[in-house]
This record gives C-alpha cells, structure tokens and sequence, in this order.
C-alpha cells in the first residue's frame, strides 16, 4: 500500500513504547487506558494489548493484527485493546495513515464531555498543522458503535473528540500520531484558559485564508478540517466541527475571496509557523 513508511518490526514497537511511556509521563492516561496502533505492511499492524499501562509497556507487550483484527501475534496473555476496531477502521479508510493514537488527555477529555468541538480559527499554527477537531457521537467502548460513529468524519480529519470519552488522532507513524495528539491537548487547554479570562479573540477571514495558502506552501493536504463552522476559510458549514458563536459573530464570510493581498502578514506568520515547528 503507498505511503506505508519503511521501518523495522523492532524499531516500530520501540517507538510504540516510546509514545505510550511519554502520554503516560503527560497524564493522559491513568491504569490501562489508551491504545496506540501502526500499520507496517498491506495486512501488518501493531498495536498495544489490553491490560497494561501505557507507562509500563516493553516490546513483548505489542501484539501484531491484520486489517480484519485477526490476532497474527500475541505474547502469553496479552492480547490487542479490544478498541482496535476504531483504528482499523481509520487506517482501512485513510491510505494516507498509518498509526491511530487514542488516550483521555485532560483538557481536551473535558471538550468531549462537555460537548465543544475545538472548531474556533484561534491559533496559526493549528489552523495550518491540524485544522478544527470535531466531536464524534458516544458510542460504547470495544464495539463498532464508534467506529460506525467516527466512520462520517474520518476523511476530512485528522484529530477526533469522542463524545464523553476522550480523543483520537492519526499520522503516517506513531510519533506523527502522538504530535498531533499532543497539539490538540495544547489547544485544548489554551482554549480553556482563554475561555476562563472571558474572551476569544478569534483570527477573521483574511487571517485565516492566509493561514489557508499556507497549508499549501508547508505541503500539507487541505481537507475540508480548516474550520467549517464558522466560515472564516470560507467553506460550506457542515454541521460537524461546530465553531462557537462568537467566532461566526466576528467573522465576515466571503467565500469567494480565496486571494491574499498582504505579502507582510504572510511572511510574519510563515516566520512565527517555522519557528513553532523547528525549522
């Protein structure tokens, strides 16, 4: 399958258990929870059994699937998270993914309980590397209710809450999955606190499409995940990201405005992108 990245049996599980010891280390998973999965052939995927602590995990721990669930390997007792049916159904429906991560973090836990998308153009760089995180129906843990819950949103994003559950996200290896992870976390609890001082100054539609023409200079996909509630990307509302009212209150929609006109904004924010991600 194209875009499965090349790595060793071994090196993936070490890296799986790299990723389970630092969402551990973050507090995003208490006892057993969570599960990390990685798609290393057509019919291959690794994944993290079921019973043992993410902070805990050695290489023995991980156990191999195929694309149906089938168990091709497991160690003594251990055997793969029962919730394997939810990243299985992402990876069958992305070609583009290869590794789903799923833990509780705090913040972003709490916006699924409490039913808020993180849907608002707030932050440039999660606008540009992440784009608006929608809530997926609750379905009942280790069935097929939420991956039939989840299967809607699944090509037009790459970050989910699960409704009174916790989070989901995806990338082409397991460190991409827990970045990703780790950025809606931090969104997640930016909006909080902003939310907490009384006030969201959300980026308008000029800002925004800026933000938009970047995604395509970085080379990142543009799916339909910018922010499709409250129209400053100037897409259709779908219903599903659900952007507050006061981001759409702000927001002057003009969908068919796509062009940038203010080369100094562009080069501040790809100046301000860069040195968030390193470069």
């Amino acid at each position: 399958m194209a875009g499965i990245k090349k790595v060793s049996v071994f090196e993936a599980k070490k890296i799986i258990v790299d990723v389970g010891l630092k969402c551990w280390q973050k507090g995003w998973v208490a006892a057993n929870d969570g599960n990390i999965s990685w798609r290393i052939g057509e019919d291959e995927v690794l994944c993290t059994p079921t019973g043992v602590s993410k902070g805990m995990l050695t290489l023995d721990h991980i156990c191999t699937v195929d694309m149906d669930g089938t168990v091709r390997q497991k160690n003594g007792d251990f055997k793969p998270s029962s919730e394997i049916k939810m990243h299985l159904r992402v990876l069958k429906e992305r070609p583009d993914v290869n590794s789903v991560f799923h833990a509780h973090p705090p913040y972003a836990t709490a916006h699924a309980i409490a039913g808020i998308p993180l849907a608002e153009c707030v932050i440039p760089e999660i606008v540009i590397g992440l784009g608006s995180i929608p809530i997926a129906p609750y379905g009942t843990p280790s069935t097929n209710e939420i991956p039939d819950r989840l299967a809607p949103l699944i090509k037009d994003y790459d970050a989910w809450l699960l409704e009174n559950h916790g989070a989901l996200t995806c990338g082409a290896d397991a460190y991409q999955s827990f970045f990703r992870m780790e950025s809606l976390e931090l969104y997640a609890q930016m909006m909080f606190i902003a939310k907490s001082l009384g006030k969201v100054n959300s980026l308008d539609n000029k800002q925004v499409q800026a933000l938009i023409k970047l995604r395509q200079q970085f080379g990142i996909a543009d799916k339909n995940n910018v922010c499709t509630g409250c129209g400053a990307c100037g897409k259709p509302d779908t219903g599903t990201s659900g952007c507050s009212s006061s981001a759409a209150s702000k927001v002057s929609v003009s969908p068919a405005s796509n062009s940038v006109s203010d080369p100094a904004l562009i080069d501040t924010i790809v100046k301000r992108v860069k040195e968030a991600l390193g470069g």
